[in-house]
């Protein structure tokens, strides 16, 4: 019995002696199980660690290696017990199919924390930023198409064929491709540019050229803007920032300037009056500050004034609630001066007959 244990111990399979087996086969277990504890202990110490800190790459360390695969470990732990036995010309391919295993692994460790950083900013800036959460989870697109991209290279540079021709091809196909689309990687581009360089975010009011409105959405290829006769107006990224934007929601006050006239019977003491009420109105409005108020000049039809005053807020209604509270205590004001407001008017002078042509005169 000892003699039949002792030859079938020392049989020989594909070159190696069954005992260099068990030993392959014991190295490939111990090694696997190692590996499983390794890194569940590893992520274990650092989601610890990320709950006591502020800073993200804690957790997108820990996010990687909760993503490590069990059969990268296996193929690993595989290669590990192979160590352990003469293969020839198969030692080669394990050690290919290790290669393939830990680029693929750092792959899939490379995209979930992109996923994970994505996952981080949208949800810091889905309330405030909502356009920059959709270009950003564009983008991403893009960072992960490259990630495997450098993989699959490396693998086939490591796998002994020349990639400078693999390379040269992509690299004239992706400029046809680029060419094809220049369009719209300008406009994405261009959209990236809105969320990083911010010349306005969603809420603003703009105006672009003639057209107007509130900013409703930052797209990758798109802005929309819904203007105040409440169409939509849609807008080019790359278009829109080769124009001049003019932002209202970032002014920090208005200057508002404004005229009236009042009739040429208005005596000079009236006149001299007016620029001193309209300061002491304006002073009265909370949130403005006057700058001037001046008697401009003879119109047509009446004496111009023209006032200037800020309002320290941008909000198109508070200037119209502003102007109208003004407005309302100019009219009480005259009246109770007897002063008139000037409208355009014609005066016809009339002759006697034989004391010339009757004719007509504006004033």
């Amino acid at each position: 019995m000892t003699v039949w244990f002792a030859n079938i111990y020392h049989t020989e399979i594909a070159g190696n002696g069954l005992d260099h087996w068990l030993y392959a086969l014991g190295a490939t277990v111990v090694l696997f199980l190692a590996l499983k504890l390794l890194f569940a202990v590893l992520e274990r110490r650092i989601l610890s660690l990320s709950k006591k800190t502020s800073t993200i790459a804690d957790d997108l360390l820990a996010a990687a290696l909760g993503s490590t695969k069990s059969y990268i470990l296996f193929v690993a732990a595989v290669w590990g017990g192979t160590r352990f036995l003469d293969l020839g010309s198969w030692d080669m391919h394990f050690d290919f199919a290790l290669l393939i295993a830990v680029v693929l692994q750092a792959a899939i460790w490379g995209n979930r924390m992109v996923s994970c950083y994505i996952t981080y900013y949208t949800d810091a800036r889905r309330e405030d930023n909502p356009g920059a959460v959709s270009v950003v989870q564009g983008v991403s697109f893009i960072v992960r198409l490259v990630i495997w991209s450098v993989a699959f290279l490396l693998v086939v540079d490591n796998l002994g064929y020349d990639v400078t021709a693999l390379v040269a091809g992509m690299g004239i196909g992706g400029i046809a491709v680029a060419l094809a689309i220049q369009n719209i990687l300008g406009d994405l581009f261009a959209s990236l540019s809105i969320v990083l360089d911010k010349p306005f975010v969603i809420g603003d009011f703009i105006i672009v050229g003639e057209l107007m409105g509130g900013v409703e959405k930052i797209g990758l290829k798109t802005t929309r803007v819904r203007s105040l006769s409440g169409e939509q107006l849609i807008f080019s990224n790359s278009d829109l920032l080769n124009s001049r934007i003019r932002n209202y929601k970032r002014m920090q006050e208005r200057r508002i300037p404004f005229g009236f006239g009042v009739t040429y019977q208005t005596t000079p003491d009236q006149l001299e009056a007016i620029p001193p009420l309209v300061k002491s109105i304006i002073k009265g409005v909370e949130g403005l500050r006057f700058d001037r108020a001046h008697f401009k000049s003879f119109g047509d039809s009446s004496y111009d004034f023209e006032v200037v005053y800020y309002i320290n807020s941008p909000d198109f209604n508070a200037y119209m609630d502003a102007q109208q509270t003004i407005n309302l205590a100019l009219c009480r004001a005259f009246a109770e001066r007897g002063i008139e407001f000037a409208y355009p008017t014609r005066t016809l002078y009339m002759h006697r007959a034989g004391d010339g042509a009757a004719g007509e005169g504006d004033s």
